[in-house]
């Protein structure tokens, strides 16, 4: 089984980072899941742009950003397009758990959406 969805661009990540730094020791800003357990030869997606339009931290070692693509925020299966953005792995924490996060405390919109490349790809 495969995981799908879309890497951040990675000559846009840098900047990205210095535009919003990290809180928690380990950076991620890596990717956004569209399906996770999908067959090997699934299809990619089509979106290569996004916009990111929240944030949420749960002050306790997990920080993500809120992503929309074609004007959603909520993927398929019902939970929310996301970039785990920072995490504390020495408190056990871990980029599956952002929507958990999410789901639990809700997210913060930024004030303006910041435009986002994002590459299809596979993310295992």
């Amino acid at each position: 089984m495969a995981t799908i969805g879309w890497k951040l661009d990675r000559g846009e990540r840098a900047e990205l980072l210095a535009r919003f730094p990290t809180r928690w020791p380990d950076q991620d800003a890596d990717h956004v899941t569209l399906a996770s357990d999908v067959e090997e030869d699934a299809p990619l997606p089509r979106a290569i742009s996004g916009e990111i339009v929240g944030h949420v931290d749960d002050g306790d070692g997990l920080e993500a950003m809120v992503v929309r693509i074609d004007g959603e925020t909520r993927r398929p299966d019902g939970s929310t397009y996301h970039i785990t953005w920072s995490l504390d792995r020495k408190r056990g924490r871990q980029a599956i758990e952002s929507n958990q996060v999410i789901a639990q405390r809700g997210w913060r919109p930024l004030d303006d959406p910041v435009p986002i490349r994002i590459v299809p790809a596979r993310l295992d």
